[in-house]
């Protein structure tokens, strides 16, 4: 009939599903092009042409390039930090405070010694005059959060009994930093080899005991 408009249907919604597909395609996408190409050298372009979509659904997903590789870094970061959201809420006894920690050293060491986490690094590190905010990215949601959640739960540990008195976050910060040592800065100079997963544990083990035997509950 004139003078009628015609109905046109909604476009069909996307799935949950699908979308989460879509941002897992582009943030591995993304981080083969950071990896080739450095943060300043890769392009939304080829990051959308890797993953299949298109920039806008790109820019739909992430509002930015820098949003991106902060997604990629936050993602591996997380996946340090299971054993304590894994862990009970509030810690239940000495013995499995001692098992968590033990798994939380090797967790972040196994995740962060991964070649793709030393690009990160490196990527950091060479962009740091021209994008300093990947460092701080890294910094922010790597140490800090992995100190921060690590003391959060020392601190119900100790509220409990089961860990000796002293400031959680020092705590946390000595616990981390003997579980590193030199570890990081040999690997990043590429004059050490990745440590096998026996060596991993075997760190893990002997940073859990130093601590440990340093902080030991009032009633030991």
């Amino acid at each position: 009939m004139a003078g009628k408009k015609a109905v046109t249907a909604p476009p069909p919604a996307r799935a949950k599903g699908s979308d989460r597909s879509t941002r897992e395609r582009v943030l591995t996408a993304a981080f083969a092009v950071f990896r080739k190409r450095g943060f300043s050298g890769a392009s939304t372009l080829e990051i959308a042409t890797r993953a299949q979509v298109s920039k806008r659904d790109l820019y739909a997903l992430f509002g930015s390039k820098h949003a991106m590789l902060t997604a990629c870094i936050r993602e591996r970061a997380k996946r340090m930090r299971q054993p304590l959201e894994l862990a009970a809420p509030i810690p239940i006894n000495k013995k499995a405070v001692k098992a968590t920690l033990i798994e939380l050293g090797t967790s972040i060491l196994r995740v962060a010694c991964h070649p793709d986490v030393l690009v990160v690094h490196r990527l950091a590190i060479a962009e740091s005059d021209r994008a300093p905010e990947i460092a701080r990215t890294l910094d922010r949601s790597g140490r800090e959060a992995n100190h921060a959640a690590l003391g959060a739960w020392l601190a119900k540990a100790q509220a409990q009994g089961f860990f000796g008195l002293g400031d959680p976050a020092a705590i946390a910060a000595h616990f981390l930093a003997v579980l590193w040592g030199g570890l990081l800065i040999q690997l990043l100079l590429r004059v050490l080899d990745a440590p096998t997963p026996d060596e991993i544990e075997s760190r893990a083990r002997a940073a859990t005991e130093a601590i440990l035997s340093l902080y030991p509950p009032a009633d030991d």
